[in-house]
């Protein structure tokens, strides 16, 4: 089971001045690729006392700001990430023998941008928020589905649904990026953008 790659160089001077317009270049040639859901990156977050856990989460935005994806504030992650915030991002993209890797700091976006977002899910989606609390057992698959059902007869199709109180969106802002790309023999460009006070650094890794 190994595969050998076979892809192009990148090189140093081909990459953008700062890691947001690199990661906006390779997503866009990611979904380009047809990579299946290439906004699916693998979040990484730990106790306090170091005992780590990850999960795969949808990126729903990102700008010069950082990296955004929408959870609830209850569930494992989000209680990790108040007790520790620092937090690591991965974005696997196979298909093409690329990945990022991002490290950095998460918040909570503010309740205003939440809402904005909340309300442009499709209907079951914004059921399905309020039905789950994410990460606590539950007795059976019936109880949530009744759950469900109890929530879409009290809010049917066209009703607005209010926004969970514990629901949101978790802002990181990155202090390292880095562009991984296969190469022959093993030999793949590992690219790094390090925060250097408040300008990016480029380094080279060994693979």
């Amino acid at each position: 089971m190994r595969k050998q790659y076979r892809s192009e160089i990148v090189r140093e001077e081909s990459l953008a001045d700062g890691p947001m317009e690199q990661f906006g270049r390779w997503f866009q040639q990611a979904a380009d690729a047809h990579v299946f859901e290439p906004n699916a990156m693998v979040v990484a977050t730990a106790t306090p006392d170091g005992r780590p856990s990850s999960r795969t989460v949808l990126l729903k935005r990102f700008d010069e700001r950082g990296f955004v994806f929408f959870t609830n504030y209850g569930s494992r992650k989000g209680v990790e990430l108040a007790a520790n915030p620092f937090v690591s991002l991965l974005f696997p993209w196979h298909p093409i023998a690329r990945q990022v890797v991002v490290t950095g700091t998460a918040s909570r976006i503010g309740r205003d941008e939440t809402a904005a977002y909340f309300r442009s899910r499709p209907h079951g989606s914004q059921l399905g928020a309020w039905a789950s609390e994410q990460s606590r057992v539950i007795g059976s698959r019936e109880e949530l589905d009744r759950r469900y059902a109890e929530l879409a007869e009290r809010y049917p199709e066209g009703e607005q649904v209010p926004v969970p109180p514990e629901w949101g969106g978790v802002r990181v802002v990155p202090d390292a990026v880095e562009f991984w790309n296969g190469h022959e023999n093993r030999l793949h460009d590992r690219l790094r953008y390090v925060l250097d006070g408040e300008k990016w650094r480029i380094e080279r890794l060994c693979p």
